[in-house]
C-alpha cells in the first residue's frame, strides 16, 4: 500500500515539474500545498474512509481524486505523463541544492541544457550569469553542487583527480619507506579514471595503517592488492610486489588488456624474470620503449620493433592559444587581459574566437560586435607587437550546416573555427549532412569539437568518423582536439585515422577564462596516445608559420 510519504513526494514533484513545463501555477500551487498538508497528518490515508480524505484541510477536489487514485492504483497517472516528457537530465536537476524549478525552466528552455553536466560546462563558460536570476555567487553555487553531486558517481575526469593523485602520491613517499610508481589508468593518461593504481613495496599493514589514517576505507584486500575508497568516492588501488618484480609489475599494470594480450604473444614475454627497470623490458625484445600512454592497441608494438615510434608532442610545444573566447561572449576577461596572460607564458599569439550571433545564450556577437571586435584587436595588435591576436570566431554550424553571418563577414576573419551548438539531438545521417557542408564551406579553418562530447555527460551526436575526416582531408580543414577536459574532442582514437588522411590536428584549450589556457596540458596528454608529434599539431606552428596557414585560408577563399 502506498504511503503518506510516497503520496506527498508525488505531489511535491508533480508541481515542481508542472511549474518546469509552465502548466497552470494555480493548479501547481495546489498540489504543491496537497503534499504539504499529506506530509503533516499523523494517520495513514490508506485507513481513512474516502470522503474523510476530501476535508482535509488544503486537500481540494482535484487533489483528493489523486490521493484516490494512488490509493487504489498505487501510482499517480498524470505525474507518470509529465516525467514521461521531461527529459532525465531535468530531474536530476531537481536533486541539485540551490536549483529551483523557475531555474530549472530557464535552464532548460532558455539555455537550452537538458544534463548536469552540460550545466557545469555552462557555469565554467560564465553563462549562468546572462540570464535573469543566476548572479556570480548562484552560479558557483549550482557549480560546487553539481560537482560534489557527480562526485558521488565514483568516476572522473583525469583533471578532476590529477592534483589529488600528485598529493596522495607526495603523502605515500614521504610516510612509507618503499617504492611507489602509479600506474593503470592514470599512467596511461586516460580520459576518465576508475581508479587510481599504484605499484608498491610497501607492506601491507602498514599501507592499511596509512590510508585509513588519511580517510579511506578497505573494500578488498586480496594476496597482491589493496583496494580504498574514500568519502569523495575515489577509488584507490595497490598492487603488492617485491622489488624483483616490481618493473615487472609496473609495465603489466600499465597496459590494456588487448595491449598486453598481443605483447605476450608476440614476445612470449617472461613475467618472471628480474628487470632493472622498463626500458629493460623493452630492450630485451628488441623493441624501442613504448610510453605507458600509448600502451593501448595492438599495432603500437610492430611499429616499435621496427623502431617507427615518433616523439611525442608535449606541453612546452604549444606556442599559440587558438580558440579562446572573451568578454565580447561569454568569457571571463578582456582581450587585452587574455593577451597579456598569454604573453607571460611565453606565448607567441592568441586567437580570439567568440561566439557567433546565433549562440544568443552565450551573448554571441552582432555584426556590428564584429567590426568593433576587430578595431579593438587592431589597435592591441599595435601596442603588443611582436606578440599577435588573430581575428576569429567559433561560428555556429547551424540547422542546414551553414555557418554563421553572411559570406562578406565571415571573410572578415583570419580563420574561421565551425561548431556545433545547437540542436544536438540528430540521427548519424543528419550530423554527417550538417558537418560535411560546414566543412566545405571556403571559409571554415578549423572544424571545433567534432562530436560536441561532454564526457561523463553527454555522449554527443552520431557521426561517421572516417567519412568527417576524408571531407576535412579533402577541403584542408584542421580538426580540433579541443582540451578541455570535459570535451577531449576530437576523441584520440581517431586521431591516427586523421594522420594517415594528412589532416593537421590543433589543440584548442577552448579557454573562457585564463586559467583555462592550462587545460592545453589535458589535449596534449590524449594527443600523446594518439602518437601525435608537434609537426602534426597547428597550435605548436610558430608565429611565422602560423601566419603563413592564416594566408592560406585567405587563399582558399578566393
Amino acid at each position: 500500500m502506498i504511503t503518506n510519504d510516497a503520496i506527498s513526494d508525488n505531489f511535491t514533484l508533480l508541481a515542481k515539474l508542472m511549474d518546469i513545463h509552465g502548466e497552470n501555477s494555480f493548479k501547481a500551487k495546489s498540489y504543491a500545498a496537497a503534499a504539504f498538508s499529506v506530509d503533516k497528518l499523523s494517520t495513514p490515508l490508506s485507513e481513512m474512509p474516502t470522503n474523510d480524505i476530501f476535508g482535509i484541510k488544503g486537500i481540494g477536489e482535484s487533489a483528493g481524486k489523486r490521493i484516490v487514485e494512488m490509493l487504489q492504483t498505487g501510482k499517480l497517472q498524470i505525474l507518470e505523463d509529465i516525467v514521461q516528457k521531461t527529459p532525465p537530465g531535468i530531474l536530476e536537476m531537481l536533486t541539485i541544492k540551490g536549483i529551483g524549478p523557475k531555474k530549472i525552466a530557464t535552464i532548460w528552455k532558455e539555455l537550452e541544457i537538458e544534463t548536469l553536466g552540460e550545466l557545469l560546462y555552462a557555469c565554467n563558460e560564465n553563462r549562468l550569469t546572462l540570464y535573469k536570476g543566476f548572479g556570480e555567487k548562484t552560479q558557483a553555487n549550482i557549480k560546487a553542487s553539481i560537482e560534489f553531486y557527480l562526485g558521488t558517481m565514483g568516476r572522473y575526469l583525469y583533471q578532476q583527480v590529477d592534483i589529488f593523485t600528485s598529493e596522495l602520491q607526495q603523502v605515500l613517499t614521504q610516510s612509507i619507506l618503499a617504492q611507489f610508481h602509479i600506474t593503470g589508468q592514470m599512467r596511461r593518461q586516460m580520459d576518465i579514471i576508475d581508479s587510481i593504481d599504484w605499484v608498491t613495496t610497501a607492506p601491507e599493514n602498514l599501507l592499511k595503517a596509512q590510508m585509513s589514517q588519511l580517510g579511506f576505507t578497505l573494500k578488498s584486500a586480496q594476496t597482491t592488492q589493496l583496494i580504498f575508497t574514500n568519502p569523495q568516492n575515489i577509488t584507490v588501488q595497490f598492487w603488492l610486489t617485491t622489488p624483483a618484480d616490481f618493473y615487472a609489475t609496473l609495465f603489466e599494470t600499465s597496459c590494456s588488456e588487448l595491449f598486453l594480450t598481443t605483447w605476450i604473444n608476440t614476445t612470449g614475454w617472461n613475467k618472471a624474470a628480474a628487470y632493472a627497470s622498463e626500458d629493460a623490458i623493452f630492450s630485451s625484445y628488441n623493441c624501442c620503449p613504448i610510453p605507458p600512454c600509448q600502451r593501448e592497441t595492438d599495432t603500437v608494438i610492430a611499429q616499435a620493433m621496427q623502431n617507427g615510434l615518433s616523439t611525442l608532442i608535449e606541453v612546452e610545444d604549444i606556442k599559440g592559444i587558438i580558440h579562446s573566447h572573451s568578454t565580447w561572449s561569454d568569457g571571463g576577461y578582456s582581450i587585452k587581459a587574455m593577451a597579456e596572460a598569454a604573453m607571460a607564458k611565453g606565448l607567441a599569439y592568441l586567437v580570439i574566437s567568440d561566439h557567433s550571433k546565433s549562440a544568443f545564450y552565450a551573448n554571441g556577437l552582432s555584426i556590428e560586435s564584429v567590426a568593433k571586435q576587430h578595431q579593438e584587436i587592431a589597435l592591441l595588435n599595435q601596442q603588443m607587437a611582436p606578440f599577435k591576436i588573430f581575428k576569429s570566431i567559433e561560428s555556429d554550424i547551424l540547422n542546414d550546416g551553414s555557418l554563421d553571418y553572411p559570406d562578406e563577414v565571415l571573410n572578415s576573419f583570419d580563420l574561421v573555427i565551425a561548431s556545433v551548438h545547437s540542436n544536438l539531438k540528430m540521427s548519424e545521417e543528419k550530423a554527417n549532412a550538417r558537418l560535411l557542408r560546414a566543412i566545405e564551406n571556403k571559409y571554415t579553418s578549423i572544424l571545433g569539437h567534432m562530436t560536441g562530447r561532454l564526457l561523463l555527460s553527454r555522449a554527443g551526436y552520431p557521426i561517421n568518423h572516417a567519412l568527417i575526416i576524408d571531407a576535412c582531408a579533402a577541403n584542408g580543414v584542421v580538426i580540433e582536439l579541443n582540451a578541455h577536459p570535459r570535451r577531449l574532442d576530437i576523441d584520440w582514437r581517431w586521431i591516427e585515422y586523421a594522420l594517415q588522411k594528412h589532416v593537421l590536428i590543433s589543440i584548442n584549450p577552448d579557454a573562457h577564462t585564463i586559467d583555462g589556457f592550462s587545460d592545453v596540458k589535458y589535449g596534449v596528454l590524449v594527443a600523446q596516445k594518439a602518437g601525435l608529434n608537434k609537426a602534426q599539431n597547428l597550435s605548436s606552428f610558430s608565429l611565422q608559420d602560423f601566419e603563413l596557414f592564416v594566408a592560406q585560408q585567405q587563399n582558399k577563399r578566393r
